[in-house]
């Protein structure tokens, strides 16, 4: 293929997508018009002029199909899907074991002014930075404590007895005598082994 024949290519590619982009624009045009001369009528007189029923006398097993043509205004549409989701057991009565079946988009329920620490793709930031401030703060006061009790003298045990009169130790001193240590072991000394014991009768007749 030419250059030129390449180019003749890309040009008629060119206009026929030009051509399609203007007649989905008219049609788009057509339709929102439709759509407007609808929105100013009825709901009956929408229902006649695109020959639909009543959506309130439709049952169980009736086809809804035509309410989803492309012509037929949301009001309306939604007015069937209402109809058909109250004929259906299945979507008519609730279990109540919906875990998404509140409106959690209720602006009523909304307190006003109210503010979150949460942020967008960092969480709850401010509250766990306030946290690790307490949490810091905490240490450096057990830190603190800690220090002043480690300088603090300690008394000496040695100097005490040193200074201490010996007559006074001998007197606080515990006084064990060998009854009391002979009690104390008797206390945890295990109990005695028993022996099994055999007796024979030396009276019995030989060959019994």
């Amino acid at each position: 293929m030419s250059a030129r024949e390449d180019f003749w290519s890309r040009r008629k590619a060119r206009v026929a997508a030009e051509d399609a982009a203007k007649a989905e624009a008219r049609e788009e045009a057509q339709r929102a018009e439709a759509r407007a001369s609808l929105e100013e009528k009825s709901d009956a007189e929408v229902l006649e002029l695109l020959g639909l029923p009543d959506p309130d006398t439709m049952n169980r097993g009736d086809d809804f199909s035509a309410f989803m043509a492309e012509a037929v205004p949301d009001r309306i549409r939604r007015w069937a899907l209402r109809r058909l989701w109250g004929t259906n057991p299945a979507l008519a009565n609730l279990d109540g074991l919906l875990d998404y079946g509140e409106d959690f988009t209720d602006k009523a329920m909304v307190i006003e002014n109210m503010q979150t620490a949460y942020q967008v793709g960092k969480g709850m930031l401010t509250h766990v930075q306030k946290l690790a401030r307490e949490a810091e703060a905490l240490t450096a006061m057990a830190d603190t404590e800690g220090e002043g009790d480690t300088d603090a003298p300690e008394p000496d045990v040695d100097e005490a007895v040193e200074d201490a009169d010996p007559l006074e130790l001998a007197e606080a001193a515990p006084v064990y005598t060998y009854e009391v240590a002979a009690q104390e072991e008797d206390a945890y000394a295990p109990p005695p082994r028993r022996r099994m014991q055999f007796t024979f009768d030396d009276t019995a007749e030989p060959g019994t």
